[in-house]
């Protein structure tokens, strides 16, 4: 397939928080043609996110964080979410296991590899690796938690997977990683 594509330039437009970079790519069409094509990618990294489950209580950890982009897009402020962070150098595992701790205080038993997805692929190349991490509970609710230097403030909250799977469908769980992270565990508890 990437015979079909050539990047013709590049251009590094901004290197503040991730990179975005302009492309002009000369991309072949199914039908032989060779169309310029203007593109923008943004890159700060792969990530691991893990869905922290209690399989004896069918319980679950997500935590709500500040989300600027969301903010930015009429969105709600703070999204309630699974576990994750950028690898950082480290196996997604490594990386799952360390948000663990870092995000929500708790040490898994168990991380079990779900699967890989593209986070949005028209413009972003993050890929992130997601798990699904056993613990024995309960869990303390805690607010404070996360880095206090990356501007992590984080709120940890334990519910029912079932009572999880129900705030997808009313719109107050709206990040895809952790859509599709519950919908995962509910097709898997099947």
């Amino acid at each position: 397939m990437t015979e079909r594509i050539r990047i013709v330039s590049s251009k590094v437009l901004s290197d503040f928080w991730g990179t975005v970079t302009g492309y002009e790519v000369d991309y072949t069409r199914a039908d032989g043609t060779i169309q310029r094509l203007r593109r923008e990618s943004y890159d700060h990294g792969h990530a691991a996110a893990v869905l922290l489950h209690d399989p004896k209580r069918d319980t679950v950890v997500l935590v709500r964080q500040f989300r600027f982009a969301a903010h930015l897009a009429g969105g709600p402020d703070f999204l309630l979410e699974v576990v994750a962070g950028l690898l950082e150098g480290d196996e997604p595992e490594t990386c799952a296991r360390r948000e663990a701790m870092e995000e929500a205080g708790v040490a898994m038993i168990d991380c079990t590899h779900a699967f890989t997805v593209f986070v949005s692929p028209g413009s972003i190349t993050e890929r992130i690796h997601c798990f699904v991490g056993t613990y024995d509970g309960p869990v303390e609710a805690l607010s404070g938690l996360g880095l206090r230097h990356e501007g992590e403030d984080i709120e940890v909250i334990e519910l029912k997977l079932d009572a999880a799977y129900a705030m997808i469908g009313r719109g107050e769980i709206m990040d895809s990683k952790t859509v599709l992270l519950v919908q995962h565990l509910m097709l898997a508890r099947r």
